[in-house]
């Protein structure tokens, strides 16, 4: 298949700027694959369309403050965004100027508290960096960096706990799980008392996820990996609820890529952890996914993709369309998509 397969037509005042107060009062479009229907609702109807015995797996991560703008030797702005760790004090990121900063290069953060050293570059054109601090680096992050909003979110963001999920406890995020921000601490005791199992994954969101598609024939897109994990709890937990005839709904893309990266075709999720690259499109067949939880995706993007490989490549851009035309919200701060 072809990128430009999943290509639609956005405006830009439907790009979502700020978050909905509260969470949940954000809209959601139910989509009813079998039937091909959609329904118009608002996130607090979710108990609506889950059953006793259903899962509801979330990926329990959390964004980190992995922008960091700070000054090169010669005085220059310059930019360092996290994306995968390395080790206590190295990560791989993205930088600014690259041309300035090659290997070799240092950047000073807050008056020299912390101090950046470009080690070398990767194959995707980041840098390998190490970072000079007194303590730990999440402290000196925790001081200095910056939440790593898109680039397509223009206003500043006033609380950032507003770009963190309410359940999100690990640290690793460069970017939010965004399907989880509509929910609330009383909209998921709602459903764990109506006998819906709540159960936590890990998959950290590197930007890999949301590059772009370069090539013409999806085929060769390479996706970067991820660090995931799925514990003896929670896998015991998923499969307890499948056994027993309950449907496991996803909570946003990276859970899918999680539940069906530990899954084999015998449709069992196992425990384990390590670095996934799964790369979902059109004739993928699920192992653990019966119902989906996602935001509104960009054109072309890999996230488009698995959307339309869950449902159909057609469906997905019709609603897509339906979406625009009805004025719903778009991306990270979007209203959000019930796939059923």
């Amino acid at each position: 298949m072809k990128t430009s397969d999943f290509y639609y037509d956005l405006p830009e005042d439907r790009i979502a700027q700020t978050p909905v107060e509260p969470r949940d009062h954000s809209r959601m479009m139910v989509v009813h694959r079998a039937e091909n229907q959609i329904e118009h609702r608002h996130f607090y109807d979710l108990p609506e369309y889950l059953r006793p015995g259903d899962a509801l797996v979330v990926n329990e991560t959390r964004v980190i403050p992995a922008r960091l703008l700070g000054e090169r030797e010669s005085g220059g702005a310059s930019e360092i965004l996290l994306l995968k760790a390395r080790g206590p004090k190295r990560w791989e990121a993205l930088v600014r100027p690259g041309k300035k900063l090659r290997p070799g290069a240092s950047v000073r953060f807050g008056d020299g508290r912390l101090i950046a050293h470009i080690l070398d570059s990767t194959p995707a054109g980041g840098r390998i960096v190490d970072f000079e601090c007194e303590g730990t680096l999440e402290a000196a992050l925790d001081e200095l960096g910056e939440m790593p909003l898109p680039p397509y979110i223009h206003e500043k963001l006033q609380d950032p706990d507003r770009y963190q999920t309410v359940y999100a406890r690990l640290d690793g995020s460069a970017a939010a799980p965004t399907a989880g921000l509509h929910f609330t601490p009383k909209l998921l005791d709602a459903v764990r008392q109506m006998g819906v199992d709540v159960i936590p994954v890990l998959l950290h969101v590197g930007l890999g996820t949301f590059r772009p598609v370069k090539v013409e024939d999806i085929s060769e897109h390479e996706m970067h990996s991820e660090y995931y994990e799925v514990t003896e709890q929670a896998a015991r937990r998923v499969n307890f609820a499948r056994q027993r005839g309950g449907r496991i709904f996803a909570v946003g893309t990276t859970s899918v890529r999680t539940l069906e990266s530990a899954s084999t075709e015998d449709r069992v999720l196992h425990a384990q952890s390590g670095w996934t690259n799964i790369f979902i499109t059109p004739g993928y067949r699920f192992k653990m996914v019966d119902g989906l939880i996602t935001n509104f995706h960009l054109p072309e993007s890999t996230l488009v993709m698995l959307v339309s490989a869950f449902y159909t490549r057609e469906g997905t851009l019709a609603a897509y369309k339906t979406a625009v035309e009805e004025r719903y919200r778009f991306f990270s701060f979007g209203d959000a998509m019930l796939l059923l």
